[in-house]
Order: structure tokens, then sequence, then C-alpha cells
């Protein structure tokens, strides 16, 4: 293992205080979003894109897999088209159903 120099330790700590900052903050977006009049569609799909935003710091910089560019993006890939199938394909029927 390589040690890591004062200046390289700053630069780590700096980059997780503002990933930490950038999570509290997405938190209060998400609890202000609650608040907001969407209807139920337009305030679960912006909730889950703070979602998304937020489990994509928190994989990148605290799980270390922002160095793993090839593996992530297929991976990414077949994560989203999984979640856009079992999200939509629900919701679609739940709206047909409710004839909205």
């Amino acid at each position: 293992m390589s040690e890591l120099t004062p200046e390289q330790v700053k630069h780590h700590i700096k980059t997780y205080v503002l990933v930490f900052i950038a999570l509290a903050f997405l938190t209060i977006v998400t609890v202000a979003i609650s608040y907001l009049d969407l209807g139920v569609v337009g305030g679960v799909v912006l909730a889950l894109i703070v979602a998304s935003i937020k489990g994509s710091l928190v994989a990148c910089y605290f799980m270390h897999l922002i160095d793993e560019k090839v593996t992530i993006y297929w991976t990414l890939i077949a994560t989203v088209v999984a979640f856009l199938i079992l999200i939509f394909v629900p919701l679609s029927t739940m709206l047909a159903q409710a004839k909205i």
C-alpha cells in the first residue's frame, strides 16, 4: 500500500465533505418536494430523480466506484432498463385503472 501525502488526504477529506453537503441538501430537497402540490405521479417521479442522484453520489464516492468506468456503465445500463420496466409498467397499469 502506498502512503498518502498530507495534500492527498486533504483532497479526500474535502471531497467527502462536499459529497456530504450535497447529500444533506438533496435530503432537504426531498422533504420540500413532499410539501409541493405536484400530484402523486409528479411527486413520485421527482422524488425518484433526487433519490437516484443521491444514490449515485454514495456509490461513486463512498463506495469508490467512480474509478470503475466500463463495469459501471454496463451495470448502469442494465439497471436503468430494469428500473424503467419495474416502475413504469405497474405505474401505467395503475393509471389506466384510475383513468388518469
